[in-house]
């Protein structure tokens, strides 16, 4: 048996509780990780309240990303092998003493780094690389806005987007947190609170790709802020998924509107997302030359209290559960 945290029925934090559940087994393919640290993120928050259920074979266990050690390995698995210190993107189950994920969704962990900052690079890695550079296609040169700068994703987007040569704008809540979006590589922090995306980015002759995970109000503000063949990628909508929307302008301006959820993707489509990220992203880890931003730790029995921080919006960064 193992010690864990799981969702007592829909609801608040609160609902999140101590309990015992039976060890996972590797089957074909998979790994067994001894957790360190389990990253805590809104898609956590929302199978919490009840509205984002894990795919079918997912362990009903909160958390998508974890590190830890390799403790058990299945058949037809060559790479990580027990003992081996790792990173991993999970199906869910990370608020645990031991988690199981296909092999192929784990990442070594970088050069200088411990498994405190490698648990927060799966789930904000593989999101902002595959809808960032992979489905949004932003290129050198190019103006990128990314709602949310001081988020997990928003810290994440803000120093790829800048090391890969892109223009970079985004929106925080405070003065504060739009320093430390400046600090990441960001050219312009908007204040939302004071100031118009919409008015700067047109200013500026509009964004080419914009990464936005608020929803609601602002997507026809995020269409009026895009240039001509401009892109836009939805990866969340905490205001919520429905609104009125006038396509002619989109027609009209030749916009592209995509999205996507990582957590419901195939193993395979996930595996190839981690291959990609070992190649080109993991060496810059390696180098020191982009790295996760931290906000928070707390121990695994309080994961009310982390969560309780995220959904106040006053953290920076990531917010991590130390579990061994």
């Amino acid at each position: 048996m193992m010690r864990a945290i799981e969702i007592t029925q829909p609801g608040g934090p609160e609902v999140l509780q101590p309990c015992e559940r039976e060890m996972p087994v590797a089957g074909h393919g998979q790994v067994v990780i001894k957790v360190a640290y389990a990253g805590v993120n809104r898609p956590d928050a929302l199978q919490r309240a009840g509205s984002y259920a894990p795919p079918k074979g997912a362990s009903d266990l909160p958390g998508l990303e974890a590190s830890g050690e390799v403790i058990a390995v299945g058949a037809g698995v060559t790479w990580p092998a027990v003992g081996e210190k790792v990173c991993a993107l999970l199906p869910g189950g990370g608020y645990a003493d031991y988690v199981m994920t296909p092999a192929a969704h784990c990442l070594p962990v970088p050069s200088g780094m411990g498994l405190k900052e490698v648990a927060c690079l799966p789930e904000t890695f593989f999101t902002v690389w595959s809808n960032v550079f992979q489905r949004g296609g932003l290129k050198a040169g190019e103006k990128f806005l990314v709602h949310g700068g001081s988020s997990g994703i928003g810290t994440t987007a803000i120093q790829l987007a800048n090391h890969f040569g892109a223009r970079v704008f985004t929106t925080a809540g405070s003065d504060e947190k739009c320093q430390a979006c400046l600090d990441l590589g960001a050219e312009r922090a908007i204040n939302y609170r004071d100031e118009d995306f919409v008015e700067i980015l047109k200013a500026e002759g509009g964004a080419d790709l914009i990464l936005d995970m608020v929803g609601g109000s602002y997507l026809p503000r995020n269409v009026k802020a895009l240039d001509m063949d401009g892109r836009l990628v939805q990866i969340a909508f905490l205001q919520g998924p429905k609104v009125e929307l006038n396509f002619a302008f989109v027609m009209t301006r030749r916009l592209t509107i995509t999205g996507s959820t990582l957590r419901p993707q195939s193993d395979l489509a996930k595996a190839q997302i981690a291959e990609s990220l070992r190649a080109q992203v993991w060496p810059l880890l390696d180098a020191g030359k982009i790295a996760p931003v931290m906000d928070s730790e707390f121990p695994l029995e309080q994961a009310a209290e982390a969560h309780a921080r995220m959904e106040e919006s006053g953290h920076i960064g990531k917010i991590v559960l130390k579990v061994s």
